[in-house]
C-alpha cells in the first residue's frame, strides 16, 4: 500500500527516496531529479538507482515513500535548471546497467562492447563421444587465455565518433515525450537535443523518409506531400527480398546524417557523436513494400579507423527490435569486413543489451564453423586456429578467444587445452540458429571498398 504520509521537510531536487515500481516490482531508492507543476499537481522526474536511464519517469507524490525520504547531501547541487536549448551535438552510443526496457512496446537492442582479451593459438577440433571438443598443442595459449587486463588499456579508445558522454542535469531528462515516425509512435527512452521548442510539444513528428522533425500533424501531412525520398539517400548495396541496405556518406548527405544522429539519440546514449558527420559511413537497413523504404536500423563507421573498427554505433530502431535485424545489422557489418579483407571489431563502449546481441553473434557464428568441421581423410579429428576462425568469419582474434572463454569451453586436460562441447550446447546452438530466418547474403552484397587515405579530404 502507498505511503500518503506527508514529508517533514521539503522535497527537493537530489532527494532519494523509495518509489513504487511500475510493473509492480515493489519499491526501489530513486533519485528526484526534476520538480514541475502541471494543473497545480506536482510532478517529480526520478531516476532508480542501478537501473538504465530508459526507466527514468514522471511520478507524483502517491508512489513515494515519504517515511524513508533522504535530503540531499551538502555537496550535491540541487537546483535545476530547465532544459537547454539545442546544443550543436547530436549524440549516439549506449549505457550499460539494467537490460529490461521500460516500455512493453520497446524491444530490446543491441549496441557494442569491446572484450580487452588479445592473443591466439591453434587448435585441434576433436568430435566424438556425446560432444565435440577442441585440443591444442602447446603454443604458449596459456598466456595467451590468461592474459592479464594490463595489456590491455585501462581506458577504453575515445575517436572522433565516441567521444565520452558527460551526464548533467539536463542531458540526463528524457526531453522528448513522444514521436511518430511512419505508423509508430515510440516512447524514446534518453534524451536528445533536438530544438527546445520541439521538446515541449506532445508528440514530435519525424518524417521516416528523410528523417526531419515537425512540429504538428498537419506539417507532417505537408511535407510529406513534396518530400522528394522514398528511401535514404546514396547507394543501395544490398537488397534481398524486401531487405535493402543504403550505403550514406556523412560529408555527402550531411543533413541526413544528423537528422539519423537526432533520432538515435532518442534510443542511445552514454557516447556523443557531434554534427561533424564528414568522417563517417551510415549503413541503413530498411524493410520495401508499395509505399516506400522503411528504416529498421542502421550502424555507422569510420571511413578510417585505426583499430579496425568495423562499427562505431548501431542501432535497432523499437518497433524492430527483438525480430532479428539486430543481428542481421552485426552480421553485415562483418559482410563489409570480408570483403575489405580485414577483421573488424565494434568500437568501444557498448551497451547492455548491445553487449547481449554481439555476445549472442559471436557465439553462434563460431559455434557455427566448429560444429560444421569434418574429420579429414585419414579419419583423424579436424584442426583448426584460432587465426582461421577469424579469417572466416572476420571476427577479430581477442573477440574469438573471449567469446569461448564466456561460453566456458575451454578446459586444461593433459598438457592441451580442450574445448568441449555438451550435446545440450550443440542443441541450444541449432535451436538459436532456427530462430534467425533471415541472414545476409553475401550474393546479394554489391559493393567496393574505398581506400579512404587516398582521398585527401574523404
Amino acid at each position: 500500500m502507498v505511503n500518503m504520509a506527508e514529508p517533514k521537510t521539503e522535497l527537493l531536487e537530489g532527494c532519494r527516496v523509495p518509489v513504487l515500481l511500475p510493473n509492480g516490482d515493489g519499491w526501489h531508492m530513486a533519485e528526484i531529479l526534476s520538480i514541475k507543476e502541471v494543473n497545480n499537481l506536482s510532478m517529480y522526474y526520478i531516476h532508480y538507482e542501478h537501473y538504465n536511464k530508459r526507466l527514468d519517469e514522471w511520478v507524483t507524490i502517491e508512489r513515494m515513500d515519504l517515511t524513508k525520504l533522504e535530503q540531499p547531501k551538502k555537496d550535491v547541487k540541487t537546483p535545476v535548471k530547465k532544459e537547454n536549448t539545442q546544443t550543436n551535438k547530436a549524440v549516439n552510443g549506449g549505457t550499460s546497467s539494467r537490460p529490461s526496457s521500460p516500455e512493453r512496446e520497446i524491444y530490446e537492442n543491441g549496441s557494442m562492447q569491446s572484450l580487452g582479451l588479445s592473443g591466439s593459438g591453434a587448435m585441434k577440433l576433436h568430435i566424438g563421444g556425446g560432444g565435440a571438443s577442441f585440443g591444442s598443442r602447446k603454443r604458449k595459449l596459456e598466456d595467451d587465455l590468461n592474459a592479464d587486463s594490463q595489456d590491455a588499456p585501462s581506458t577504453p579508445r575515445q575517436t572522433g565518433s565516441m567521444v565520452a558522454h558527460h551526464d548533467d542535469i539536463v542531458t540526463r531528462m528524457k526531453n522528448v515525450s513522444l514521436i511518430e515516425f511512419g505508423r509508430w509512435r515510440i516512447k524514446p527512452w534518453y534524451f536528445s537535443p533536438y530544438p527546445q521548442e520541439l521538446t515541449t510539444l506532445p508528440i514530435l513528428y519525424i518524417c521516416e523518409y528523410c528523417l526531419k522533425y515537425l512540429k504538428s500533424a498537419k506539417c507532417l501531412e505537408r511535407h510529406l506531400a513534396k518530400c522528394l525520398y522514398k528511401h535514404p539517400p546514396g547507394n543501395e548495396i544490398y537488397r534481398k527480398s524486401n531487405i535493402s541496405v543504403f550505403e550514406i556518406d556523412g560529408r555527402k548527405n550531411k543533413q541526413y546524417a544528423q537528422h539519423l544522429c537526432l533520432l538515435a539519440k532518442l534510443f542511445l546514449d552514454h557516447k556523443t557523436l557531434y554534427f561533424d558527420t564528414d568522417p563517417f559511413l551510415f549503413y541503413c537497413m530498411c524493410e520495401q513494400d508499395a509505399r516506400g523504404y522503411h528504416l529498421v536500423g542502421f550502424f555507422s563507421k569510420e571511413k578510417e579507423s585505426a583499430e579496425d573498427f568495423n562499427v562505431a554505433c548501431i542501432l535497432t530502431l523499437p518497433p524492430y527490435q527483438r525480430k532479428g535485424y539486430g543481428k542481421l545489422l552485426i552480421e553485415f557489418s562483418y559482410e563489409l569486413s570480408k570483403v575489405e579483407g580485414k577483421t573488424g571489431s565494434p568500437e568501444i563502449p557498448l551497451s547492455d543489451l548491445g553487449l547481449l546481441s554481439y555476445r549472442s553473434y559471436w557465439s553462434q557464428t563460431i559455434l557455427e564453423i566448429l560444429l560444421g568441421l569434418k574429420p579429414n581423410e585419414n579419419g583423424d579429428r579436424p584442426c583448426i586456429t584460432i587465426n582461421e576462425i577469424s579469417e572466416l568469419t572476420s571476427i577479430k582474434k581477442d573477440d574469438v578467444i573471449s567469446t569461448l572463454q564466456h561460453l566456458n569451453l575451454i578446459n586444461y586436460y593433459k598438457g592441451q587445452y580442450i574445448i568441449t562441447l555438451s550435446e545440450e550446447q550443440i542443441q541450444t546452438q541449432e535451436r538459436g540458429m532456427a530462430k534467425r530466418p533471415i541472414r545476409i547474403d553475401p550474393k546479394c552484397l554489391h559493393w567496393q571498398p574505398k581506400d579512404w587515405s587516398k582521398r585527401g579530404k574523404w
